[in-house]
Formats: C-alpha cells, structure tokens, sequence
C-alpha cells in the first residue's frame, strides 16, 4: 500500500519536473476544485434561483395582502400597468435591500407601496354617480366604458329591495302613444344584447307583446297612430277572432275591443340585470361603495368640480356628478339644490296569481305567450309564466303616494284582488284561479305629472357640473342602459347623441305645471288617489 502511494507521488513529481514537494501540489488540485465548485453554484443561484425566488415572493405577497374592501378591477392596459409596477417595485427594493432585513420585511414593504401605487384615484374621480339601481349602475358602466374613473355610491345594500330595480321581471315593450318612446327602447334592446354578450349571460328574454283595449280608448289609438308613423316597430292590428286565432283561445277579449302584436316584447330579469352592469362597471375599472348616503353636493372651493359628502363623513370630490336616486329624487335635489322637483313616490304591488292545472304551458314563452298591457278603466300588465312555474304575474299599473323613508308596506291587497281578479275572469277566462294572490311583493313608482322622465342637468350653482335622472314613472328599467349611456354623455361631454332630450327637461314644470301635453289619458292615474 504505501509502495503504491509512493509510486503515484513519483509520478506527479516527474509530470511536473523534478525537484517539486508532491504535498504542494496536492494543495494546489484541492484549491483548484473547491473553485470550480463554488462558480458552478454562483452561476446557478444567479440564472435559476434568484428569478425563482422573486416569482415565490410576488406569488407570496400576492396571497397574504388582505383584499381591498372595494373590488377594483381594470381594463387590460390598467391590469398591464399595476403589474408593471409590482416587478419595478420588487426588482428596486430587493436590488437595494443591502441592509440583511429578512425577506418577509420586503415583502410587506413591496405590499404596501404597491397598494399605495395601484389606488386609482383616492377620492377624487371623473365621475361619481349617486344611486346604485339600473339607471346608476348603467351610468357608471358607460362612464367606466369611455376610460374615465368612476366612483358608484349607494346608500344601502346593493341589490336591495327598497326602491324600484329589484324583483324577478320586468316587461320591454316598443309599443308606446308616445312617439319619443319607441326609438328608445329598441336601442335599449340592442345595448340589452351587447351587455349580455360582454357579461357572458343573459338577462332579457325575448316574447312578443300584446297590447288590448276598447278600439276607441285614446291611448291605445295614439299607440297605434305612434307605431304607424314609425317604421321600426313592427306591428299588427287584430279582432276579436285574430286574437283568438293567435294566442290558441288564451286570451278571450269583450266585444269591442282590439288587439296589437308586435315582435319587440320581452322580458327582464331586474336584480340580476342590475347586478350584470355593477359587475361589468367593475371590469372596466369603477369603484363601488354601498352604505353611502349622500347628504351634500356642493361646488369644490377650489373649482375643481363638485364635492359629494356622506352621512357616513366620507368626501369624494368629482369633475362631474349624476344624481339617479329614483323615489328619493325629490329629497336630495331639494337638500342639496333647493330645487322642487315634481316627482312622487308611489307604494306599488306586484301579484303572482296561479294558473290552474292543464294550462301552464300556454302561458309560457315556450307556448308563446306575450307580455301585455290592457288600456281600459283600469290598466292591467303581465308577464308570461317563467320566474315562478305555475304562477303568472298580472298587476295593476299604479299605488299609492308614500314617503319612501315611512312606508307602511300594506298592500290594499282587497282592492288589488277585486279590481285585478275581476280583469282575469273576463280576459284569460278558466285560466287562472282568482280567488287570492299567492305572491304579493312590494316595489315602488317615481311619478312626474305627466309621466315622462327627468333627463337635464341641475343647474343653479351646479350648473352643468350635475346631471339628474328620475320621475320615470314605472316604465323606465327597460330603458335603462340607453338612459345610462345619455347620462354618461351629458357628464363627460356636455350633450347626449341619438335621444331627443327636450320632453324630459327640468324646465318645463315651469312652463306648466303639468309638463308635457298628451292627447290622452293618463295611464297611472286610476290608481293614483285610491
């Protein structure tokens, strides 16, 4: 054994020349190795470990932030810009972080400026829409759409059942005496379609409509006139026995009567619709808070635009400012203006009558059924079967003045089951069972004397800073994301494209206390005092 070292050591001695220790270079390989082996694990903490260590953190970070109480989401370029500034901040404090502080301190230290980063705008916004229903939220989508900071503030829960864009259906219809109304609604059916392929659902059913009444009632007559003089809205006049022929012997109408169909009919799920705008609002980037009562709005003291103050001492300060708080129109524009605005609550029932047994496929969508309105001595409304198998919805458009804040929540469901029951019998006769509602729910109307909306800006102080929607009377959610778009419009721009704005503005309460002149009756007022 020690003849063989020997020989080894004499070996290395004669490669390297004679006369050199073998201890040496001994000494000199091992040096030589432990070199080679701490380059090796330099270079791969510097290619593989360090970027893996950085993604491990970020990812990290990313799981232990406590989420925003307020769910902001961005459009692409905004989602690109926050992660372009969580890599500069990573990269910048680990470049930095000379000082060995343990990596869980950066951590947090890239959390919280990243937070700070990515706040949108703290409290100052394009735009801050008050009231969180259909028209708000549809305001706040078409405002987020266009690239402005939105912020959506609603006093309650959103989705609450308090006000009137809650419940499981609502009617569209084109058919209207009014021929300002049609070309609304059948653009508010194409931007109902756009939304739903946006969100990935759908919220609107389509069916057609069936309007009915006595052939010398004035408003369905001026429905008929209106639709004539337009050609978009394609109708079809029918008897008594065309009306039998078409619905299969379902709705049975008194001598003297006529019929309308027409194709632009359907039906509107309103919380999920609602619901649908608020979520797409979010995608595109709009902050929303509920809980928000708005107390003030007032101009900024440095002319920046207004400041929107809250029962709750939050301030938000916008360059614009839409005001779309249904029943509760009147109250805030008088805290905050000192203007009157001629719109009253309305305390209204929505009724779910059951169908009798062999008859509830007819009254479907799938066996055809319409929505319809009945022009008469009470104006009747209904939605096919669909919400609640078995049941049917058919109400009485109108209710009973209220203070949206007192409401006692009675129904005069008596007067309701008499008047409607009686309307049921005569119409759908053996159709459906009368005796009582099984469903009543509450909603409620913002009426304007001639029942036409409130669409202008607030002016006074506000000026053309504060836009105001209401007053739409129990038949505006179906135009709510056309109402939404002009909303956004006046805000941003000053002026509303594609909607003829002059029967909905402030000013003619002024000229007449009655608004606008019709040439026909009233549709809500058979309920109206009752």
């Amino acid at each position: 054994m020690l003849r063989s070292l020997y020989a080894v050591q004499q070996r290395q001695s004669y490669s390297l020349g004679h006369g050199v220790n073998p201890l040496v270079v001994n000494l000199a390989f091992s040096y030589l190795h432990r070199w080679m082996i701490h380059s090796v694990i330099a270079f791969l903490w510097i290619c593989f470990l360090t970027p893996i260590r950085l993604i491990w953190i970020a990812l990290h970070c990313l799981s232990v932030v406590e989420p925003p109480k307020q769910l902001v989401l961005g459009d692409p370029q905004r989602l690109n810009q926050n992660l372009h500034i969580r890599h500069l901040l990573l990269q910048r404090i680990y470049c930095s972080n000379t000082s060995g502080n343990h990596p869980a301190a950066a951590e947090r230290e890239v959390c919280r400026e990243e937070a700070a980063a990515m706040e949108p705008c703290g409290d100052q916004f394009d735009v801050v829409v008050v009231g969180a229903g259909i028209m708000g939220s549809c305001a706040a989508y078409e405002a987020a759409k266009r690239g402005c900071s939105v912020l959506l503030l609603e006093q309650f829960d959103f989705l609450h059942q308090l006000g009137s864009s809650h419940g499981e259906s609502r009617t569209i219809r084109a058919t209207y005496p009014e021929e300002y109304y049609p070309p609304m609604v059948l653009e508010a059916h194409r931007l109902w379609e756009a939304a739903q392929s946006e969100a990935g659902y759908r919220v609107l059913t389509r069916t057609p409509h069936f309007d009915m009444g006595p052939a010398d009632n004035r408003s369905l007559r001026s429905v008929i006139a209106s639709c004539e003089r337009q050609s978009s809205v394609n109708v079809r006049l029918l008897d008594r026995a065309a009306v039998d022929e078409m619905f299969s012997g379902t709705f049975r109408l008194p001598e003297g009567w006529i019929g309308v169909r027409s194709d632009a009919g359907g039906v509107i799920k309103p919380t999920k619709a609602v619901a649908m705008f608020q979520a797409l609002a979010i995608r595109r980037g709009a902050v929303l808070k509920d809980h928000m009562e708005v107390t003030g709005i007032k101009k900024d003291e440095e002319d920046r635009g207004v400041r929107v103050s809250t029962a709750t001492g939050d301030s938000f300060l916008g360059k614009k400012c839409v005001v779309t708080v249904g029943p509760w129109s009147s109250k805030l524009v008088k805290a905050v203006s000192g203007h009157v605005l001629p719109i009253q609550p309305l305390h209204t029932t929505i009724c779910y009558w059951k169908i009798k047994e062999g008859h509830e496929h007819e009254m479907t969508p799938e066996g055809g059924f319409p929505t319809f309105a009945s022009y008469g001595e009470i104006y009747v409304y209904g939605t096919p079967s669909m919400e609640f198998p078995g049941l049917i919805k058919i109400g009485l458009h109108g209710g009973r003045p209220c203070d949206p804040d007192r409401r006692d929540w009675t129904s005069n469901s008596g007067m309701l089951v008499d008047a409607v029951g009686s309307w049921i019998d005569q119409m759908l006769p053996g159709k459906v069972e009368t005796d009582k509602p099984v469903i009543i729910q509450s909603c409620m109307y913002s009426m304007t004397p001639d029942e036409d909306f409130v669409i202008d800006f607030l002016g006074g102080e506000l000026g053309k800073d504060v836009v105001v929607a209401g007053g739409f009377s129990g038949h505006g959610f179906k135009m709510g994301p056309v109402v939404g778009r002009t909303l956004a419009e006046l805000a941003i721009d000053g002026a509303a494209d594609g909607v003829e704005l002059k029967h909905f503005r402030l000013g003619r309460f002024t000229e007449d206390s009655n608004g606008n002149a019709k040439d026909f009756d009233d549709q809500v007022s058979s309920h109206l005092h009752q």
